[in-house]
């Protein structure tokens, strides 16, 4: 394993991190007089691992291939998600195994499932660190997808590469200057959310919580009520805001600061998340007009369209008792998900972008046989090799959701609460359809079994599939 000391060591450093963020917690547990071993003792574990995995690798080469990439990107959630588990399993909440790694999982990945049952009375440090799990995966997915996901190749993702002189080889020591950025902006963000929450009614632990919440798109809250909870208006319309701000691609603030002050009106799949909002939102709402829903403004629709969208899994009423239209867009609106490079999970806008385009492109070859049609994203021709790189991505993710659906129906569950589970799984979501995980359900009476799977889902969602996958083909570790 020499040829891979770069990767643990970097595993390394990121399990010193995530121990030396526990302080965190601890610090809540004197403040609000909850003080437990859990914290210290789970910390203690984290960082005696991330300084073996430092030492035992310090003459590492300081460069990764791009096999490496691969199995970094995979071990470094997979780790998280365990070591993450730990203050579950050891403070007074007492989770087992299987209930504490499917709960860090959800918060590392950002799906914002939970299968605590009883947020309102959990101790504050549990909940802080709930947000900081999903704080972290939020910062971690935007890095890994503008840095390291368009070299790997990944459905489609290469159409994102900074910069064509970049190599596997160098990706590293290239990545750490524009890493550095994408972390300001993103706690900057976070810190302004925070802001506003805080003036607009909440608490300051609160405000903190749902801040970290909000700008991953993650959806852990607080309160069984979720956003709810705090029934505001202003609190609703800062959720909307910040969700937006955080499903958009973040390279587009990084180019915004370099001084292309158009940014945001010129990118194409910007423009697209807009329309797809906006057209969700009256959809929704007319349909609901007119079959006479007790739905009070546009608000509600609005908030709960955007949160499932994007994938943040708020709630402010029981979207379940809608009827049997919403449910089925809301699925469809957890498969389509927000824009990639951003903290929103899903298919991706491109995607759907340029798989709109093929079909239309098909549809006019039948009209016009001897046409030549070009499919173009951001001016650029699409050759086929991408092309097919973005069909493949699409019906690997429609495999891998109807296989999730049937494996947790094999366990018993009913098909709405299977495909809404698989759904909002693969696609990090959050909150499912249904009596059993909808909107005022969680995840606590599903079977051992049907965690694990949808544990499995969603860091395969959350990796876009083909990069946990590859590791289990063997050509793939020949080929390099």
């Amino acid at each position: 394993m020499s040829n891979y000391k770069t990767v643990f060591f970097t595993l390394g450093i990121l399990q010193i991190i995530l121990g030396l963020s526990m302080i965190a917690p601890i610090l809540a547990q004197f403040f609000y007089n909850e003080l437990d071993s859990g914290f210290i003792s789970s910390g203690i574990v984290t960082i005696i691992f991330g300084v073996l995995f430092l030492l035992s690798n310090l003459d590492h080469d300081k460069k990764i291939s791009l096999p490496q990439a691969f199995l970094l990107t995979a071990l470094s959630w997979l780790s998280i998600a365990i070591f993450g588990s730990l203050p579950f399993i050891f403070s007074e909440i007492n989770l087992g195994v299987t209930d504490a790694f499917f709960e860090s999982m959800s918060g590392i990945t950002t799906t914002g499932s939970t299968i605590i049952t009883n947020l309102n009375e959990t101790p504050k440090s549990i909940l802080l660190w709930r947000g900081m799990l999903q704080w972290l995966g939020g910062i971690g997915i935007i890095v890994m997808a503008i840095t390291l996901m368009p070299l790997m190749n990944i459905g489609g993702m290469q159409l994102f590469v900074i910069s064509t002189s970049n190599t596997p080889e160098k990706i590293l020591p290239k990545s750490k200057e524009i890493a550095l950025r994408l972390v300001l902006v993103y706690s900057s963000l976070t810190f302004v959310c925070a802001f506003f929450y805080k003036i607009f009614g909440m608490n300051f632990f609160d405000s903190i919580v749902h801040s970290m919440t909000t700008i991953a798109t993650g959806g852990f809250s607080n309160y069984n009520e979720s956003i709810g909870y705090f029934d505001s208006s202003l609190i609703e319309l800062t959720s909307i805001i910040f969700i937006v701000l955080g499903s958009i691609p973040f390279i587009a603030y990084i180019k915004y600061l370099n001084g292309d002050k158009k940014i945001f009106v010129n990118d194409t799949q910007i423009k697209t998340f807009f329309k797809i909002v906006i057209f969700s939102v009256l959809l929704m709402y007319i349909y609901l007009l007119i079959k006479n829903q007790n739905i009070s403004d546009i608000r509600s629709v609005a908030f709960n369209v955007i949160s499932i969208l994007t994938g943040t899994g708020y709630v402010t009423q029981n979207f379940s008792e809608w009827g049997q239209f919403p449910l089925i867009y809301f699925l469809i609106l957890m498969f389509i998900g927000g824009c990639a490079g951003s903290t929103a999970c899903g298919i991706k806008i491109f995607r759907v972008q340029i798989l709109f385009q093929f079909i239309s492109i098909q549809l006019k070859k039948i009209i016009y046989p001897r046409g030549i049609f070009k499919i173009k994203y951001e001016n650029s021709n699409i050759d086929e090799k991408f092309l097919a790189s973005i069909i493949s991505f699409i019906f690997l993710y429609i495999v891998i959701f109807f296989l999730i659906t049937a494996l947790l129906s094999t366990s018993g569950l009913d098909l709405t609460t299977s495909i809404s589970a698989a759904a909002t799984s693969i696609s990090n979501v959050g909150p499912g359809l249904g009596d059993i995980i909808g909107p005022n359900g969680n995840f606590s009476n599903l079977s051992d079994f049907s965690k694990w799977i949808l544990s499995l889902a969603m860091i395969l969602g959350r990796l876009e599939l083909f990069a946990v996958l590859v590791l289990f083909i063997p050509s793939f570790w020949r080929k390099y």
